[in-house]
């Protein structure tokens, strides 16, 4: 009766698992596909938005995170002051900038 019950069970001892290095390759492929995918193009993408900002000068048309149309007045390190319409100033964060307006009022979102 009792080498039924042996006989049901499992292996005695461990059972040999993949090597430690095997075991790591999946993991390492799907970091590196992460990188690729995600991370890297959103580091560009950042990169090319801080461009942006540090090239904003005086008289720039831009379109904001809010979706304003406006043009830049005055600049300061963090703050700017743009006109929204004819007499109508508002001071903003350089962060809120979405993009630059091309002449025809298309946006360009990297600076190049």
């Amino acid at each position: 009766m009792i080498n039924i019950a042996y006989a049901m069970g499992g292996p005695g001892g461990g059972a040999e698992q993949g090597g430690g290095f095997a075991s790591l390759i999946p993991l390492i492929i799907m970091f590196a596909i992460f990188y690729f995918l995600l991370i890297r193009p959103q580091q560009k993408k950042a990169k090319e938005h801080r461009d942006l900002l540090n090239n904003l000068k005086k008289g720039d048309r831009i379109l904001t995170n809010g979706g304003f149309h406006a043009r830049i007045i005055s600049l300061d390190e963090n703050t700017m002051t743009v006109e929204l319409a004819d007499k109508v100033q508002v001071k903003m964060s350089r962060g809120y900038v979405a993009g630059l307006l091309t002449a025809h009022g298309d946006v360009k979102l990297e600076s190049k």
